[in-house]
């Protein structure tokens, strides 16, 4: 076998690893290894080889999660897409991230810290964008409404009840014209 299989095998195996970890580990956080391994198909050394401790491998999904976080939002492309089709986009990638890595997500490390901080920038700027293009309000307090946004996609990954694409238009058509009337005001 060549080295390259041998990293290819190796590679797919981490992959089915952090899967597993993430399916067992949200139902059941105190999930132990072996049932990681388990579920993943392997042997409990193989994950114990990969990962040298539990707080290891929840480190490494971490990572992985906000790799694929990134990459979502990267993919949208929010710096040059014309604000709305972006933010439908960037949020519709986001979802389908957050579907399948939630428990991950949730973790935080300083290289996960990082690349959050990363992708607020990108989503300020978006929001820049879109005010300037008129689809947020000119006095609109741009950092409120990205930690709404934020919610709100917090909330459609959680309902589970939508495909992302649906929830993408639910979350940016909730951020763009509220659910109210002005009749009141």
């Amino acid at each position: 076998m060549t080295q390259r299989a041998l990293r290819s095998d190796t590679s797919r195996t981490i992959q089915a690893i952090l899967e597993a970890a993430e399916r067992v580990l949200s139902k059941s956080p105190a999930a132990s290894m072996e049932q990681i391994a388990e579920a993943a198909g392997v042997a409990r050394t193989t994950v114990h080889r990969r990962f040298a401790s539990r707080e290891a491998l929840v480190s490494a999904m971490a990572a992985w999660a906000a790799g694929r976080f990134a990459e979502a939002v990267a993919a949208a492309h929010p710096d040059s897409t014309p604000p709305l089709v972006a933010l439908y986009q960037v949020t519709a990638n986001v979802l389908r991230v957050k579907a399948h890595w939630g428990f991950a997500m949730s973790h935080q490390d300083p290289e996960v810290a990082r690349v959050h901080a990363d992708v607020e920038e990108q989503c300020d700027r978006l929001f820049r964008r879109a005010r300037d293009a008129g689809l947020l309000r000119a006095d609109a307090d741009l950092d409120w409404a990205r930690r709404v946004y934020y919610a709100l996609i917090h909330e459609a990954a959680h309902s589970r009840a939508a495909d992302p694409d649906a929830a993408a238009t639910l979350v940016v058509d909730t951020l763009l014209r509220g659910v109210g009337t002005d009749r009141g005001l």
